[in-house]
């Protein structure tokens, strides 16, 4: 009779030791391996056992198993032991924490046994373009697709197709805008280049990232050495002609001289010739050729004089278009850079409302980004926010990445600006 007793004490002392090893392993398995810790609104399931060596059998602690919530505080809230601190831990801490609280407060000789195991994960939280925002249950590999997927996808209305035809006319809109954009800025710089009088044109900074941005560059800049050449080719015609008729001035000028000396040595034979007639001894005839040549020789120092008077206007009337052509250079640059500030603002305003229709559209029905394959125009922006243990984070996560418990996704549509 006391074999058998022994028997069936032995028995139970090995299932007893086996139950507590299956429990300290299997449950935290799942969390402590990984480093899980806990956190408010994770649901724990609590097991306690002791062992009475005096008799042999296990005591079910029934008055502290259950299911319990981490609140929040951070605490379980525990019957005989009160509040136990358990955010941050991991199960396994808690279990021993148990034990040791029961035994301190009931002066047990032995250390109770505790079993504790997540029943549920705290959940996580969906906001921003989804079709239903909201909480939603964890499990392990949860990723922020399959979060997603639990709001019900991207967001999207009734009127889907309308918001997308919008999308896709506005970011046509937009592109068409954009190019006149990069082509308005090309031009700006090779104005600017003219005003500055630089000898070559640089990329700006604006079309720094702009796929063809040497194209613009290289087209502006034969344009300016165009408008150049002509510009300096009309200065050198003026210049030319200003020459010569400063030549035929100077010729006048001489020619003026010489008539001069000629027409006082034929004034000198007049006067002779007069004085000779009236003493007889010379004809009249001779006398009124001596007039007729002074009077030929002052008729064309007239005609001299004249000339070098029209040529000196034309000279003053030279440096006037020299001068109006300097001014008329300057006054086009100025004009024309600013009608093309203009046209800038005025395609800013432009491209501003075209990415509010886009941004209107995505607000609508995200699902528009799938008529956009390119993915150049807008995208879809994943970001989790994480208690890190020194307050929330936010992390830019794509839509593989793995989640933790308590985790808030923020779904974002996006447009790229250019």
């Amino acid at each position: 009779m006391q074999i058998r007793t022994a028997s069936a004490r032995s028995l139970r002392v090995l299932c007893f030791l086996a139950g507590a090893v299956l429990s300290a392993l299997a449950a935290p398995a799942s969390a402590d391996d990984t480093g899980y810790r806990l956190g408010v609104m994770d649901k724990l399931r609590i097991r306690v056992a002791e062992w009475q060596p005096a008799e042999g059998t296990v005591r079910d602690w029934d008055a502290v198993s259950g299911d319990y919530t981490v609140g929040p505080t951070g605490s379980l809230s525990l019957p005989f032991i009160g509040d136990l601190p358990a955010a941050g831990k991991s199960t396994a801490d808690v279990a021993a924490a148990i034990g040791e609280e029961l035994r301190s407060k009931f002066a047990l000789r032995n250390l109770p046994s505790a079993s504790v195991e997540i029943a549920q994960f705290r959940p996580v939280f969906v906001a921003g373009d989804v079709h239903t925002p909201g909480e939603y249950p964890y499990a392990p590999n949860l990723t922020v697709l399959k979060a997603v997927s639990l709001a019900g996808g991207l967001r999207r209305s009734d009127a889907g197709q309308r918001f997308a035809r919008d999308f896709i006319n506005a970011r046509g809109d937009a592109a068409v805008y954009n190019s006149e954009q990069s082509r308005l800025f090309a031009r700006r710089a090779r104005l600017l280049a003219e005003v500055a009088d630089a000898p070559e044109l640089k990329i700006p900074p604006e079309l720094e990232k702009v796929a063809n941005a040497d194209q613009l560059i290289a087209s502006e800049a034969s344009l300016m050495k165009s408008r150049r050449e002509r510009y300096e080719l009309q200065l050198k015609a003026l210049t030319d002609l200003r020459d010569l008729l400063e030549t035929e001035v100077r010729s006048l000028s001489q020619k003026s001289e010489t008539q001069k000396r000629q027409l006082q040595l034929v004034s000198e034979d007049r006067d002779k010739m007069a004085r000779l007639t009236e003493q007889g001894l010379a004809t009249a005839s001779r006398r009124l050729t001596s007039e007729e040549r002074a009077a030929d020789l002052e008729s064309n120092m007239l005609d001299t004089d004249t000339a070098a008077l029209r040529a000196k206007q034309d000279i003053n009337k030279a440096n006037q278009d020299e001068i109006n052509l300097r001014n008329d250079w300057e006054a086009q640059r100025a004009k024309e850079l600013q009608d093309t500030e203009a046209e800038l603002e005025k395609l800013a305003l432009q491209l501003g409302t075209s990415r509010e229709l886009m941004s209107e559209a995505l607000a609508q029905s995200a699902e528009a980004l799938k008529f956009d394959p390119s993915g150049k125009a807008a995208t879809i922006k994943y970001v989790v926010v994480r208690d890190v243990g020194q307050g929330p984070k936010e992390i830019a996560v794509n839509e593989n990445d793995r989640l933790l418990p308590g985790d808030v996704i923020k779904v974002s549509s996006e447009l790229l600006m250019q």
